[in-house]
């Protein structure tokens, strides 16, 4: 097998780096800025609209942030020299890729059910909450949103840890 053209393997890093700046400063700036704020600041009408606008804009980012990540990694993972094949765990760098792939997959999960479950039930749920309709387990939805944002945020930082060790290996 050929080696990687450094030209290709710097714009695989380059845009790994990028989606990887874009897809967890977005979960910070969400979890820990602006649905907090917008929860206390705006009314029920408001925060609908406000968490259609995020959603209709930073998903299809997220998700091609998601594909970036995915195609770059394996590109940079096949050029290293201590990949040894699939699942071959015979260092410490293949224990650390091993772990990152497995809470990428992890954030994965959570966020396909953030977009495509409870992203849909909570702004239905402003919807009626709007019209003045009362929405049983409202808040519990507000709460699950903010935590599994958080988790998700949590899990980048993880990963960029295990990259770090992986790196150091």
């Amino acid at each position: 097998m050929e080696a990687t053209p450094t030209w290709a393997l710097t714009i695989a890093f380059w845009l790994h780096m990028l989606a990887t700046v874009v897809w967890i400063g977005g979960l910070a700036a969400l979890s820990i800025f602006v649905l907090p704020a917008a929860r206390k600041a705006l009314d029920a009408g408001a925060y609908a609209a406000l968490l259609e606008s995020i959603q209709r804009r930073l998903d299809p980012l997220g998700w091609l942030c998601l594909l970036f990540l995915l195609a770059t990694g394996l590109v940079q993972m096949s050029a290293n020299p201590h990949y040894q094949g699939f699942l071959a765990i015979t260092n410490r760098w293949a224990v650390a890729i091993l772990a990152k792939h497995i809470v990428f997959a992890g954030m994965t999960v959570v966020s396909a059910y953030l977009t495509w479950g409870l992203m849909p039930a909570l702004r239905r749920a402003a919807l009626l909450q709007a019209r003045g309709r009362a929405v049983a387990g409202a808040e519990r939805l507000h709460s699950r949103e903010l935590l599994l944002l958080r988790l998700n945020l949590i899990l980048g930082i993880l990963v960029l840890a295990l990259t770090a060790l992986a790196r150091t290996s």
